[in-house]
């Protein structure tokens, strides 16, 4: 088991030039579980994921990790401590996947660069685990979307830390491989009590997989707690401004939100 690191924001806004995408907000994020954070689009749940990932520094406020301010700790410290797949990376021209993945690696290393057994080890294993280990030797943009992303997956994995951010993993992929990945986030909480915090559009995804769910709306934490504490009716209507129904997920037992679109309620209303 890796040992637990505590990650908070205390008070923090964030913006971009003039505007203020989040205002003011606290969060805890448990550690050794699994956090989603959700929200309609541009509520400010990535932006939220770059001031804890070090990318954005707060105008006000701080986020801290084990008590001490992030933006003030040294990067390459940061980096060993927290891992970032951001949404939508770039690599560069005609980097080799396994390449990729072993850029993971550069936070472990000293100032001579040296290459270990141990960085060997970690690559491979975030290859297979990613199931890109066939992948290795293609140029990350010969790669189909799907691929693509499980590489980028497999450079956060391999830099072994016990904190690890993402923001829409799931992105690109088809829903095979989105659960295939959210079950290798799982299998790495439960196994190394690697603390996993992620952005997600998927509701029901979320609450499957997710021990703790933050709903944000307009740069605020709207609800905080376990998905059945977060995901009501009610919540969904104020957040997302969308009609639901929210029911036992047969398979889970989590909550499960079934939309209910203009149509369906003029379908009712006419059956009535």
């Amino acid at each position: 088991m890796t040992v637990s690191h505590t990650l908070a924001a205390e008070g923090v806004t964030l913006g971009y030039g003039d505007r203020v995408v989040v205002d003011a907000l606290d969060l805890t994020v448990p550690p050794g579980r699994i956090t989603a954070i959700v929200g309609a689009n541009a509520c400010g749940k990535s932006t939220v994921l770059r001031a804890m990932a070090r990318l954005l520094p707060p105008r006000s406020g701080r986020v801290v990790l084990d008590g001490k301010d992030l933006h003030r700790t040294p990067t390459r410290q940061v980096a060993r401590t927290l891992g970032l797949l951001p949404q939508s990376p770039t690599a560069p021209e005609g980097i080799a996947v396994a390449d990729l993945v072993a850029r993971g690696r550069h936070p472990h290393q000293g100032l001579l660069a040296r290459w270990t057994a141990e960085d060997d080890e970690a690559v491979a294993e975030a290859l297979e685990l990613t199931a890109t280990t066939a992948l290795a030797d293609r140029p990350v943009d010969e790669l189909s979307g799907g691929q693509r992303q499980r590489a980028w997956i497999a450079m956060a994995l391999a830099q072994r830390t016990d904190v690890l951010l993402l923001d829409e993993p799931t992105t690109f992929l088809d829903i095979s491989h989105q659960v295939d990945v959210l079950d290798l986030l799982t299998d790495l909480n439960r196994r190394r009590g690697t603390t996993v915090v992620m952005v997600l559009h998927d509701l029901n995804l979320a609450a499957r997989y997710a021990d703790h769910l933050i709903a944000v709306e307009q740069g605020r934490v709207h609800a905080a707690g376990e998905p059945a504490a977060v995901l009501t009716e009610q919540v969904v209507q104020q957040v997302f401004g969308l009609r639901s129904r929210v029911v036992v997920d047969p398979v889970s037992g989590r909550p499960m939100v079934l939309p209910i679109g203009r149509h369906h309620v003029e379908e009712q209303a006419h059956a009535s």
